[in-house]
């Protein structure tokens, strides 16, 4: 499932003195050209960034492009040939400054590349699409979940705040929060498409941004969709004698059903 593009830049920055940029350059550049799909959205990342070097803008507009390209997948390698390779048609003082902004933009990938060293290339690809890391496989909590599971611890203390990381088709049994007073659980979607289901009701698509809120007493499963990696925030309500009771694994026909 591919991302829409959206652009408000036009209208926050030039929608006072001219409207009609703004309106040619959020709603039909990126509201229509970006969101063509005649090409893949990594393809015309790089492009775009060729046609900013070849023209030899190397300002903001430059950085936001490589930004939106490693943002899509591009990698460091394939970035690296691809300034290479345009600097023996568009000139080598191009290159230089496109590389002096690429490095930068890359290094935070160097780190998390070499964490995530023996994981899948889909994996990385995902890490990619989100600023928490994913963290190391969820071997402590594994036998509750169906497929392979990571897990980021991000907070402990005050609130529990955990970046979870659901391969596709991947998801945890149904289980609930119980608690005296208070408690429950927050997931905030992070990248990726996911899905959540209380007992006795439709699952929900969790995209990211979205927020589910889990009350105490109540069962549920959460996971990923069957074609996507997956990863949500799962924050730990506070609250008095709270405690989290694991039961049946997620059927496959629970799972692929509406």
């Amino acid at each position: 499932m591919t991302k829409k593009i959206t652009q408000t830049a036009g209208r926050t920055l030039l929608g006072d003195i001219a409207p009609e940029f703004a309106h040619f350059n959020d709603d039909v550049l990126f509201g229509e050209n970006w969101n063509n799909q005649d090409i893949t959205l990594k393809t015309r990342c790089l492009v775009t960034v060729v046609a900013l070097i070849s023209s030899g803008i190397t300002d903001s507009s430059l950085k936001y492009h490589l930004e939106n390209a490693r943002n899509h997948g591009v990698s460091k390698k394939e970035i690296a040939a691809t300034i290479t390779h345009v600097a023996f048609y568009a000139g080598w003082p191009k290159a230089w400054s496109a590389f002096n902004m690429a490095k930068e933009i890359w290094r935070e990938d160097l780190k998390q590349n070499e964490s995530l060293n023996n994981y899948p290339e889909e994996l990385k690809l995902h890490q990619k699409c989100m600023i928490f890391p994913v963290g190391e496989p969820n071997n402590g909590f594994a036998k509750y979940f169906t497929g392979q599971s990571y897990l980021a611890p991000l907070s402990t203390k005050q609130v529990g705040i955990y970046n979870v990381t659901f391969e596709p088709g991947c998801r945890n049994n149904w289980h609930i929060h119980h608690a005296k007073k208070g408690g429950g659980q927050i997931l905030i979607g992070v990248a990726g498409i996911g899905y959540y289901q209380e007992e006795g009701k439709e699952k929900v698509t969790i995209n990211p941004g979205d927020v589910i809120n889990i009350a105490p007493g109540v069962k549920h499963w959460h996971g990923a969709s069957t074609d996507s990696w997956f990863s949500h925030l799962a924050v730990e309500v506070t609250g008095e004698e709270s405690s989290n009771e694991w039961l049946e694994p997620v059927t496959d026909e629970e799972y692929y059903s509406n």
